[in-house]
């Protein structure tokens, strides 16, 4: 009885740890409105967790619909989406952007109203399944460009575009200096030192 009476003779004292937690709780109500959502993600403490598969980018694969909800659902919300509409070939195209403050780090493209056909990834926390991320050496992948790369199309005409020795679905775009004529693939000795700019993911198979 006596340790109990002490104790509620300093009611104060066992408030004293909330009084003095208060005031930090309001501020931090105060400027919550002003803090990014996905950086609250605990996903997105420890890096990135999505990787590039031969089935696509994390959970978006040819079956999601290219509309903001869907990809939205996908990335789990890691990303910040900015769309809208692009002519390739002659073809309109249905772009949506994943963006984390003003940088884009993936873009989903495909047919208006249809499903996601293709992914570039310029993320460098985003690598392939088997380790092969932006930054990664041409040498460290291959020995020889021959019958595995090609020149580069659109962008990246001044870049190299190599098959993913482990999926048809999924290439990397190497960007690097080179000398020779633009019209040229890179020699093999050049190549070694240029390093993956993108990942591109497509849901047709590369021929």
């Amino acid at each position: 009885m006596t340790t109990f009476s002490r104790a509620v003779s300093h009611p104060l004292k066992a408030l004293s740890p909330l009084l003095l937690a208060l005031p930090l709780l309001l501020t931090g109500c105060s400027t919550i409105s002003h803090m990014s959502w996905p950086s609250m993600n605990p996903m997105n403490w420890f890096g990135s967790s999505l990787k590039v598969t031969d089935k696509g980018v994390g959970d978006v694969t040819a079956a999601t619909p290219l509309q903001e909800e869907a990809l939205n659902d996908a990335l789990n919300g890691n990303y910040r989406l900015r769309g809208g509409l692009s002519m390739n070939d002659g073809k309109m195209l249905a772009v949506y952007q994943a963006m984390t403050d003003k940088d884009v780090k993936m873009t989903f493209s495909g047919e208006p109203k249809g499903n996601v056909q293709r992914i570039d990834v310029t993320d460098s926390n985003v690598a392939s399944e088997w380790g092969v991320k932006v930054g990664t050496p041409f040498s460290d992948l291959y020995t020889k460009a021959f019958d595995v790369c090609m020149k580069g199309t659109g962008d990246d005409t001044q870049n190299v575009e190599c098959k993913a020795p482990q999926s048809t679905h999924v290439t990397y775009v190497f960007s690097g200096i080179w000398h020779g004529p633009e019209e040229l693939m890179p020699s093999d000795d050049a190549l070694k030192e240029w390093k993956v700019s993108k990942i591109i993911w497509r849901a047709n198979a590369a021929k």
